[in-house]
């Protein structure tokens, strides 16, 4: 399992945004300049996490991003899947996999499963306001 650039760059994203909460709307170019990431780039991102609600934001000359939702709230992994897709271990796993037909005889889909399992409870046990204490 590969994290892309993609989900790191929008945990980065969101978390510069938790960190400047108190600043209001925060233009996108600050963070990208903060950040060393790509403006394009992060345009491609932003949206999603503004339609998943993770994001509020405003046009015009005092616009740009908050967050939609504290800290808190914010599950690490509801933002990967959100940027990644199920970040299943192997195909078969997948949500659009068709069925497998060894399934049934397959000795290793339990430990597949298991790590599946391991994997997104153990990004779901984090949130933006754990990763803001380092």
């Amino acid at each position: 399992m590969m994290i892309s650039t993609r989900g790191r760059y929008a945990l980065r994203f969101l978390i510069d945004l938790a960190e400047h909460q108190a600043d209001g709307y925060v233009p996108m170019k600050e963070i990208a300049a903060r950040q060393g990431i790509s403006l394009k780039y992060l345009e491609q991102i932003v949206p999603a996490l503004a339609r998943a609600g993770y994001l509020q934001g405003l046009s015009g000359k005092r616009g740009g991003y908050r967050l939609g939702v504290p800290p808190e709230e914010c599950r690490v992994g509801d933002i990967l899947r959100l940027t990644e897709g199920d970040f299943a271990p192997v195909a078969c796993l997948a949500p659009a996999a068709k069925g497998c037909p060894r399934q049934q005889d397959c000795r290793t889909i339990g430990m597949w499963r298991g790590f599946a399992q391991l994997a997104h409870d153990y990004f779901d046990s984090i949130t933006l306001a754990d990763l803001m204490q380092g």
